[in-house]
């Protein structure tokens, strides 16, 4: 298999595993990818999700180049709107979503990792969307998420040149929230991944929605939409264990109820 999975209590780990090509992403590891969040849906153990690659030198070094060259107009659209379909899934797990990035990120790899709900970078990653120097432009969202986590600028610049930015720099400006030894680096996600699964699964869920929509809507809207999550927080059972645990001095159990 070509894509690994495996369970560490509450937390999910999804490996790209073709490190003999830098785990470069075809259209078989898009599927198999798209089978595993299905599981992932369904499955209420799991709390937070974890992303990586095989190997420390890349976690995706990008599309795979052998069916790049294949792609003609049918296909270019036909395989960038699937590989769309499957990363904004990852987006809308019902769950935390975390890219421990080793190594090269390009390409698809970036925007696999774009799609995560955070990005935890090892000291030796480098990012990029090199689609430019082929004479194509990117397909899987790096041009719509990347301004978003970057701003325009940044991004226009990433895009237009092909340059690569390493994990100081992508920290900078906002591209992954943490940069860490590359030993250190599973320890890092995972206590992260522990950190998300332990607080309560339906208010995390409403938090990052109303995060994602302040980057599409207006401020009213948006505040309108805060609202409304917040109220429907409110009539949780996990709202009134919070608070309880608050008040009696205690550590809260969540549910997700």
């Amino acid at each position: 298999m070509n894509v690994l999975f495996e369970k560490r209590d509450q937390v999910a780990l999804v490996t790209i595993n073709r490190p003999e090509v830098r785990n470069a992403l075809d259209n078989a590891c898009v599927e198999e990818i798209d089978g595993i969040l299905a599981r992932l849906e369904s499955d209420a153990a799991v709390r937070a999700v974890i992303f990586t690659g095989a190997g420390d030198k890349a976690f995706v070094a990008g599309a795979d180049i052998r069916e790049v060259a294949r792609r003609d107009i049918r296909l270019g659209r036909d395989e960038t709107r699937r590989r769309q379909q499957v990363y904004n899934r990852i987006a809308d797990l019902p769950v935390p979503s975390i890219a421990a990035v080793n190594g090269f990120c390009l390409g698809a790899g970036i925007e696999l990792a774009l799609g995560c709900t955070l990005r935890v970078a090892a000291a030796n990653a480098r990012f990029g969307t090199p689609e430019i120097n082929l004479g194509i432009i990117p397909g899987g969202g790096a041009t719509q998420r990347l301004p978003r986590l970057v701003g325009a600028g940044k991004a226009m610049e990433m895009v237009l040149t092909g340059d690569m930015v390493d994990a100081a720099e992508a920290h900078r400006i906002g591209l992954v929230n943490l940069v860490v030894p590359l030993e250190n680096l599973m320890a890092a996600c995972l206590e992260l991944a522990g950190k998300l699964a332990a607080k309560p699964p339906l208010a995390l869920r409403f938090a990052r929605d109303a995060v994602n929509r302040a980057l599409e809507t207006s401020l009213a809207d948006g505040l309108e939409y805060e609202s409304y999550l917040h109220a429907l927080a409110c009539a949780t059972e996990d709202k009134k264990e919070g608070v309880a645990a608050f008040l009696e001095k205690r550590k809260p159990v969540f549910t997700g109820k």
